[in-house]
């Protein structure tokens, strides 16, 4: 009972991890059309921001308590920014150009991990987390780490901002009225380049505060981290449905748990061929994923 406890909660912090990466993709892509292959940059300068931040680097911030707070909030607004350069300069002279697009993002995204590894090196470096959330709890039986919960509460939260943002707020409004008809919204004087440039700056935000939380889970960073999470943040954005953050909500569920139980109770290794195998038979059955919508 206690392994099944322990390999749920992990499965459940794995998960909103790739919330935390795909809702921003899938955002962006279901209000922007945009594959965003960059995604993964903007989740390793997040972790890096932090790291940075929390190492004693920023006046105020540090490993622990509001520090280690601090440093979150430095590595979600470096990231935040980095995503708007993005979009200014990358992503906007090329909507138009879909297939300059995905290459200038590729680009993006194999250039930053390379700058990375050239100020810091190429080798892992340990993340220096809260002594309080280094710990574990108890819960029928299982000592299940105190981070799993940090990830889940701070995925739950994303979530339902992004609801409320979409469905509740005249900017979120604005920006599905642009999708659906561009040359309507701009004659009414609203400049959607703006929204635009918004939802990009959200999905941003949310990539960098993955990429401080995944320290809290991995326990260090590195270049590649986030080129390796984008490729499941890919994968839930699939399952979820192309454009659907609810949808994304459910896959990460899903595939954080098929991936922690296979691991476990199959050779290691084989839950990423699980996960894969998982959506090749989705897919057979619902092409579109999970839901297929925005909500």
């Amino acid at each position: 009972m206690s392994t099944v406890v322990l390999l749920t909660m992990t499965g459940l912090g794995l998960g909103a991890l790739y919330f935390l990466i795909a809702s921003g993709l899938s955002l962006i892509f279901g209000l922007m059309d945009v594959l965003n292959f960059a995604h993964g940059a903007l989740l390793s300068i997040g972790a890096y921001g932090t790291w940075w931040a929390a190492s004693g680097h920023l006046p105020g911030a540090g490993p622990g308590g509001a520090g280690f707070v601090l440093a979150v909030l430095f590595g979600t607004a470096v990231g935040t920014a980095a995503a708007v350069l993005l979009e200014l300069a990358v992503v906007r002279p090329l909507y138009t150009r879909p297939r300059e697009q995905v290459l200038a993002t590729v680009g993006v995204g194999l250039a930053v991990p390379a700058l990375l590894s050239g100020i810091w090196g190429s080798d892992a470096r340990t993340f220096p987390g809260p002594k309080a959330l280094s710990g574990t709890f108890g819960l029928f039986g299982a000592q299940v780490p105190v981070n799993r919960l940090v990830l889940v509460a701070a995925a739950l939260v994303v979530l339902v901002a992004l609801r409320l943002f979409l469905g509740r707020t005249r900017h979120g409004l604005v920006v599905r009225a642009g999708v659906e008809d561009r040359a309507m919204v701009t004659a009414l004087g609203i400049d959607v380049r703006k929204a635009f440039t918004l939802v990009f700056a959200i999905g941003g935000c949310v990539a960098a505060l993955g990429g401080a939380l995944g320290g809290l889970y991995f326990g260090s960073v590195d270049p590649r981290q986030g080129t390796s999470l984008l490729i499941f943040a890919f994968v839930v954005v699939v399952t979820g449905g192309m454009g659907s953050v609810s949808g994304a909500a459910v896959a990460s569920v899903v595939i954080g748990l098929v991936q922690q139980f296979a691991n476990y109770y199959t050779a290691a290794g084989l839950g990423d061929l699980a996960v894969v195998v998982l959506l090749a038979a989705l897919l057979l059955v619902r092409p579109r994923g999970l839901t297929g919508r925005l909500a």
